[in-house]
């Protein structure tokens, strides 16, 4: 079974840089579209980036500039580098990923990014 599975989140101050990361474990077969959503209490899960398996990505409107996403296709993992972090960026970030084929989509089990003023 394929699992997604997040590292990294945690407290920092504004102003301050963070990495996440997502791996793919439980499968040897590549994975499509990769990400990253991420929910604020009582908001919806919005998209944050994508990035292909060719590593085209694109970005939230609240998010670029600030944040650059990267993969690995050996490894099946993820990366999320965040500069400049905000307040407002404080979130459950979750990761993704789809299969090829399917496109079926994968979730992380979500990991806390804490941003304080």
């Amino acid at each position: 079974q394929v699992q997604l599975v997040e590292s990294g989140g945690g407290l920092v101050q504004a102003g301050e840089s963070l990495t996440l990361s997502c791996a793919a474990s439980g499968t040897t077969f590549p994975l499509g579209n990769m990400g990253w959503f991420r929910q604020a209490p009582g908001n919806q899960r919005d998209l944050v980036a994508t990035i292909t398996r060719g590593s085209i990505s694109n970005y939230a409107d609240s998010v670029k500039g600030r944040f650059t996403v990267s993969r690995d296709n050996i490894k099946n993992t993820v990366y999320p580098y965040m500069n400049s972090l905000k307040p407002e960026d404080t979130a459950l970030y979750y990761c993704y990923a789809e299969t090829i084929g399917t496109r079926a989509r994968l979730w992380g089990q979500g990991t806390q990014v804490t941003v304080s003023s």
